[in-house]
């Protein structure tokens, strides 16, 4: 089908219609067929792009807002794009709060379209000063010509989802969708689209996903508001009770964790190259799980991907921040690693010496292989362990002992470790009493490793 056919005057034209993309990869074995509204083709690069536009042009139909004016947001980055995209084309100034969990691509983007960005503490109460709404509502106070764009609380939010989305997504699925599911943060999204949905069909299932530690699916299901904790996914979910999401609109509730959500994220990318933020992560996980449970190869679920994974590579995409936040486990770095990180020595992988080697065949040894210790074996086993510095004290002591057998001098005999035992376990073994350890494989001996080995892996040594 050809699009764009005509030029447009500016940007702001272009945003909406957004496609529609069934999933096929992520939702492999899965009966009932999922379509995602690809909303990252919004030129600011989310969902938020139509409600940025809708909120400054009721202001300015208000008279709340005039030329030259401040735009004031509390913003988790994306609605500040889209108001950001308006008032450069409309000649207004921008002033965001932000939480400092937001990813620094998203500040930075705002900060590269024209505006200014306070980055506030997320672990504030709602209440306090403070916080990001709370701070902004101050700003938009204190200067005259100015609007707090109040995108949780603004009317306007579900409003034009209900006159732009919920229609796309009907003419788009022929009228046949029979559920839509989708995270809210603001709520406008699930709340506009879901009640024109319904309103076409009142069969229709609207389904909200929830991060675990927002406080809405408790209050969905009780009235009753209680203390959130901190988590992960950006920009959906909430401490506080918004007045843009509508809960009659909402059939049920599906709670997504940060590990599963980013994930899923990750998955998206890799499989069906779709590059979206954490919050779709959250809508896919809950739509999958929606999906399977309807099992109707009839039905037609619609979900949202809300934004572009371009804000997001310093987080969701940075396996480093993954393994920090305990999303992505850190590789298992086993004794057979040290095994092999030290195959590029000169020393063969297990020098040792039989009980009945002279002290001075030890002491030859050691100086040809540049070590401080050996092990003492006997057909096989660990018998001893003998040092170079104990070994030379004695023997600069007495001379004679050069040419004693080592089982005469010889301390006790390290420990065997498994090789495929994870080196924070050989951590706990090793000490100054204890500096070596030999290595098991297959039943037999085949090396040995030092804690000089294992501080070099600890610091990135090789």
């Amino acid at each position: 089908m050809p699009q764009n056919l005509r030029p447009y005057h500016n940007v702001l034209e272009t945003i909406g219609w957004t496609p529609l993309i069934r999933l096929g990869k992520v939702a492999q074995g899965i009966r009932t067929p999922i379509y995602a509204k690809a909303e990252f083709f919004n030129p600011g690069g989310s969902v938020k792009d139509r409600i940025g536009i809708a909120m400054i042009e009721a202001a300015e139909r208000e008279g709340r807002l005039k030329p030259g004016g401040l735009i004031v947001e509390a913003t988790s980055g994306n609605t500040g794009v889209g108001l950001a995209l308006a008032a450069a084309v409309k000649g207004y100034r921008c002033i965001f709060t932000m939480p400092d969990k937001m990813s620094q691509e998203k500040a930075r983007l705002l900060r590269a379209l024209g505006a200014d960005v306070i980055i506030t503490p997320t672990a504030v109460p709602p209440d306090h000063p403070d916080n990001y709404i709370m701070k902004g509502r101050a700003i938009a106070a204190a200067h005259p010509n100015a609007i707090f764009a109040d995108q949780h609380y603004n009317p306007v939010n579900p409003e034009v989802h209900y006159h732009t989305t919920g229609p796309e997504i009907w003419e788009q699925t022929q009228g046949h969708v029979t559920h839509f599911v989708c995270a809210p943060g603001t709520g406008g999204t699930v709340s506009g689209a879901g009640r024109y949905l319904k309103e076409r069909n009142p069969k229709v299932r609207v389904i909200a996903g929830d991060a675990v530690g927002s406080i809405y699916t408790h209050y969905a299901s009780t009235c009753q508001k209680i203390e959130g904790f901190p988590y992960k996914v950006e920009g959906i979910g909430g401490d506080k009770i918004p007045t843009s999401l509508h809960w009659d609109v909402i059939d049920e509730w599906v709670t997504v964790s940060d590990k599963d959500a980013m994930l899923m994220t990750r998955r998206l990318a890799r499989e069906e190259g779709l590059f979206c933020g954490g919050s779709t992560g959250v809508n896919i996980v809950a739509a999958l799980e929606m999906a399977r449970r309807v099992d109707d190869p009839e039905a037609l679920l619609v979900t949202v991907l809300c934004d572009t994974g371009e804000r997001y590579l310093s987080k969701v995409y940075n396996d480093e921040w993954l393994r920090e936040n305990e999303i992505l486990e850190s590789e298992r770095v086993t004794v057979a690693h040290l095994l092999v990180a030290k195959n590029g020595t000169a020393a063969p992988p297990l020098v040792s010496v039989a009980p009945s080697a002279t002290v001075r065949q030890a002491l030859n040894l050691m100086s040809t292989y540049n070590v401080s210790q050996l092990p003492v074996l006997d057909g096989g086993d660990g018998v001893g362990a003998v040092f170079e510095q104990v070994l030379m004290t004695k023997a600069l002591e007495d001379h004679s002992l050069l040419d004693q057998p080592v089982e005469a001098l010889m301390d006790p005999p390290f420990p065997v470790v498994d090789a495929d035992v994870p080196v924070d376990r050989l951590s706990a073994l090793l000490s100054r009493e204890t500096p070596a350890a030999l290595v098991r494989r297959e039943g037999k001996l085949a090396g040995i490793v030092t804690r000089y080995d294992l501080l070099h892996q600890l610091a990135g040594i090789h």
